[in-house]
């Protein structure tokens, strides 16, 4: 954390001509002083803790392709900016299997006032301030979950909720790279699009909540490959929207 502040924003002067920004809800794995979660450090490494790969990404988007991100400097499991606060899980008892003990009866208001308000209310003036054209939200997913043997096949997915016009533009356009694409996979932005049902739908402002395969960026020229691929897609896709 910067400032104690749980987020951190880069190139926020910046101003695309495609009016594009970046968020990146779960791009940190830092568990704050104070705060002790009773799991094995080495999990703190895991999907469990972070999204792999998504911290490279907005900071490449932000610093090589002038794109501002707001980008989260707490881990999800102390405290998920991707979720209302009237969810359970935005102070997550468990994940993918997994006891998250220090979560057990945590104090989930002080949590909320530390954490989550702070990030949306920075993340939602850096809207107000910047009105962009549309919004990036990169996520990153597992091969396959420790609870179940499924694979998941897509190496990108597209999700959304009730407004689907970037969306559908970027699918098509990540199919035209030769790639296997998700359509509201491998989750369903129908129930998993906290952050941009509060910052974008209900404002009316189109967006992509992008999901990237781990494997595809877990290295740091995967990374810059996949921004570069991002900044290109996601500026046509602002084009058309």
């Amino acid at each position: 954390m910067i400032d104690n502040l749980p987020y951190r924003q880069v190139g926020a002067e910046n101003v695309r001509p495609d009016g594009l920004m970046c968020v990146a809800d779960h791009a940190s794995n830092y568990v704050p002083q104070g705060i002790e979660l009773g799991i094995d450090a080495k999990l703190m490494n895991e999907h469990i803790a972070l999204d792999i790969g998504v911290e490279g990404i907005a900071e490449r988007l932000s610093r090589r392709h002038d794109m501002p991100a707001h980008i989260a400097c707490v881990s999800r499991l102390v405290c998920d900016f991707h979720r209302r606060e009237d969810e359970p899980a935005v102070v997550p008892a468990e994940s993918d299997g997994r006891l998250i003990p220090g979560n057990i009866g945590a104090d989930k208001e002080a949590r909320l006032n530390l954490f989550h308000r702070p990030y949306h209310r920075a993340l939602g003036q850096m809207i107000d301030r910047i009105k962009p054209r549309m919004i990036v939200s990169v996520h990153s997913f597992t091969p396959s979950l420790e609870t179940s043997d499924e694979k998941r096949p897509w190496q990108v997915g597209l999700l959304y909720n009730q407004d689907d016009r970037a969306a559908r533009h970027a699918i098509r356009l990540f199919e035209e790279q030769g790639l296997t694409v998700g359509d509201n996979q491998p989750y369903s932005g129908k129930q998993l699009n906290a952050t941009m049902d509060r910052h974008a739908e209900a404002n009316g402002i189109p967006y992509c909540t992008v999901e990237i395969r781990q494997d595809q960026i877990a290295t740091e020229a995967g990374q810059s490959r996949w921004a570069m691929m991002l900044a290109d897609v996601m500026g046509r896709v602002a084009l058309e929207v």
